[in-house]
This record gives C-alpha cells, sequence and structure tokens, in this order.
C-alpha cells in the first residue's frame, strides 16, 4: 500500500441499503479479499488519519514485587 493517502471530501455523500445491488457492489464482490481489506484500510486512514490508533494502543507493564512478611 503507497504512503500517499488520498483527501477524503466530506462534502459528498451517498446513502444507500445493503439490500441494493449496485455495481459498485458488484465490483467489489469480484475483488479478491487482499483488495477489499486494502480499500477497508485506505478509508480508515481518510477518516483517522494514518498516526490516531497507534497513539490510543499505547500500553506500558510495570511490575512490583511481592514482599512476603
Amino acid at each position: 500500500m503507497d504512503s500517499e493517502t488520498p483527501r477524503l471530501d466530506k462534502t459528498r455523500l451517498t446513502v444507500s441499503s445493503l439490500d441494493e445491488f449496485t455495481e459498485e457492489k458488484q465490483y467489489w464482490l469480484s475483488r479478491g479479499k487482499a483488495d477489499r481489506l486494502n480499500a477497508i484500510e485506505i478509508n480508515r486512514r481518510m477518516v483517522y488519519g494514518t498516526d490516531r490508533t497507534t497513539s490510543r494502543l499505547q500500553r506500558f507493564l510495570e511490575t512490583v514485587e511481592l514482599i512476603r512478611s
């Protein structure tokens, strides 16, 4: 996948039913799983950016020694 993420035009919106069989749906059903996942990832990056998920998923582990008395 290329690092250049397309810009999202938020002024355009199309609403359709999931039951509706359109040319676009036919196109995506004809594509392979890898192509569909790649398109989902591009859409995710367009909406959320490239670094938002990594900044939220940071964790750190701290270990504490248990002192028995």
